[in-house]
């Protein structure tokens, strides 16, 4: 009997022509650039006529996941899969997620669109290029790069004092030996001679600008805003004093239009955006996002990594932007992940073992308590295996019986949307029976110290912030000019509820640590760095690169 790969599930499936996609939310073919058979953007001018017109807005649900493991939990999966399984039900449901980093891709994590019978599809092409929107950015953000040096090298007339420039170059990829380098080498025609380094695309400003722009002139007063470094006198010197913005916006005039594909039950699914949740927002953009409620009645979105990360910043960053109220929350757990934070080894994980489960229970107890924290209660999605137990399974709905959450098993990978009906059912119980209260963690008007130990001590549970001296000189910095309104986007590691990406289950009495703050002017937000989170991540020692292939054919194995 042949086993089924996800990519070879997503070979197998048969795809609609994506005009047949468009129309079952009420699109045409001239609202349509085609990029193939099977995926289109959206044009804008299509996207302002809808939004000029007076529809009402599907309801919002955010599905984000408890802290994620290596084992992994599913959570692409299991909003494709609630998608799927709401239009079994008769729902008009259209997903809106991320596109996925070629960084991850090739490195550790695979690919992530889904998997089994609940992925988006064509899963290769998204898992891929997709349709350019993320070299787009890698490219307009190395423009900034390229005229910022050139401005150095013709003179330096806007006075930038070296050491502040805090603008480096990105690329698609891990490469752990571009986060630290000397560039301008070479003699005085090679420019200035400087130290800098690269992040990867998914950590730029001009991919979470991007993911929070509504329109192209909108686009290009956010670039303006990017804060390059300060002038000798420590005032900030932006993007708009190199006269480029108009350049840098042209350059994303497509990347701007949201991506529509569909999902292996061929349902509709805009798939937009790649901001990372441990080092940027973690959200599609705000224009996906608000364009399939404007063409559902349902839709259903995804926070990155655990709801300490993705969810927290998607309330308190996207939701303010976006002028966004999810009607419920949905928690992605798997008893696979509560047996690790219980202190089973990944090799030990397919023995039954109610024991740990339990021992595991304090970060879904958590992450429960966080959801509460923004006045909503969630239900909880238990991604099952086929090497869950009865046992096993038997007591994650005790704890989150405990805990006052919801609680339904779903198998959508295995039998794709029917796999989740009761879940389904269970979000439209609560969206229907009451009103959005959605409510952020702290008020803009906190001071930014107050801001990032509210985030540390109520979401991950930190008994205090040690803010480092770097971190203390940006902080006088940012009241200097005028940033302290901004909301914190914190980059810390995803792996633990801490800063210590060994701390896992739901760790006591530790301290967070804050080691620099960068200003995201143009995306509206502060980045305090955290731990020893990294901004570009390196290759694991075997990379998933190494198992990916393309025959005489064109047929690409080994994605997933």
């Amino acid at each position: 009997m042949e086993v089924l790969s996800d990519i070879l599930i997503a070979q197998k499936a048969k795809l609609l022509p994506v005009t047949e996609i468009a129309k079952q939310i009420g699109l045409t073919e001239d609202d349509l650039i085609f990029y193939g058979a099977y995926k289109a953007k959206i044009k804008m001018s299509s996207i302002k006529r809808i939004f000029a017109e007076k529809r009402n807005e599907a309801k919002l649900i955010l599905v984000s996941a408890i802290t994620p493991t290596p084992a992994g939990e599913g959570k692409t999966t299991v909003s494709i899969g609630l998608t799927q399984a709401l239009k079994i039900l008769g729902k008009n449901a259209v997903a809106a997620l991320r596109e996925p980093s070629l960084g991850p891709c090739l490195g550790m994590k695979g690919g992530a669109t889904g998997g089994g019978f609940s992925q988006v599809l064509p899963m290769e092409d998204i898992n891929l290029h997709f349709t350019g929107d993320i070299h787009a950015v890698t490219t307009a953000h190395n423009l900034i790069s390229a005229a910022l040096d050139n401005h150095l090298h013709f003179g330096n007339k806007k006075d930038f004092a070296m050491r502040s420039l805090t603008w480096k170059r990105v690329m698609d990829l891990n490469d752990r030996a571009l986060r630290d380098i000397v560039i301008g080498l070479g003699g005085k025609k090679n420019s200035v001679p400087r130290q800098t380094g690269f992040d990867i695309t998914a950590a730029s400003e001009v991919m979470a600008i991007l993911c929070l722009s509504l329109s192209y002139s909108e686009l290009k007063e956010k670039l303006g805003k990017i804060m390059l470094g300060y002038n000798h006198s420590e005032k900030p010197v932006f993007l708009r004093d190199l006269g480029i913005q108009g350049a840098v916006a042209s350059l994303l005039k497509d990347a701007l239009q949201p991506n529509l594909v569909q999902t292996t039950e061929n349902g509709p699914a805009f798939i937009h955006g790649g901001p990372f949740a441990n080092i940027a927002q973690g959200a599609n953009s705000i224009l996906a996002t608000k364009l399939a409620m404007k063409t559902s009645d349902f839709t259903i979105t995804e926070a990155g990594f655990g709801f300490d990360l993705g969810a927290e910043k998607f309330f308190d960053i996207v939701c303010r932007y976006g002028n966004f109220c999810p009607s419920a929350v949905v928690l992605v757990a798997t008893v696979r992940a509560l047996k690790m934070h219980g202190g089973v080894a990944k090799k030990d994980l397919l023995t039954s073992n109610p024991e740990a489960v339990l021992k595991g229970k304090g970060n879904i107890e958590k992450h429960i308590e966080n959801v509460k924290k923004f006045g909503i209660k969630p239900i909880v999605a238990i991604n099952r295996f086929v090497t869950d137990s009865d046992e096993e399974l038997k007591v994650v709905r005790e704890i989150c019986e405990r805990s006052d959450a919801e609680f339904s098993v779903v198998n959508f990978w295995e039998q794709g949307g029917k796999g989740g009906t009761e879940l389904a059912e269970k979000v439209i119980d609560v969206v229907e029976a009451k009103k959005c209260v959605y409510k952020p963690l702290y008020e803009l008007d906190l001071r930014v110290e107050d801001k990032i130990q509210k985030i540390a001590k109520e979401i991950y549970g930190a008994e205090a912030v040690d803010f480092l001296p770097k971190a203390k000189n940006d902080l006088k910095m940012i009241y200097k000019n005028g940033f302290d309104k901004l909301p914190v986007c914190v980059a810390k590691t995803q792996s633990s509820l801490s800063d210590n990406p060994e701390l896992l289950g739901r760790p006591k009495d530790f301290l967070v640590t804050v080691r620099e703050i960068l200003i995201s002017a143009g995306a509206g937000f502060l980045v305090p760095l955290t731990g020893e989170i990294m901004r570009m991540p390196g290759l694991p020692k075997k990379p998933a690169a190494e198992s990916i292939d393309i025959d005489d054919e064109g047929n690409i194995s080994g994605l997933f």
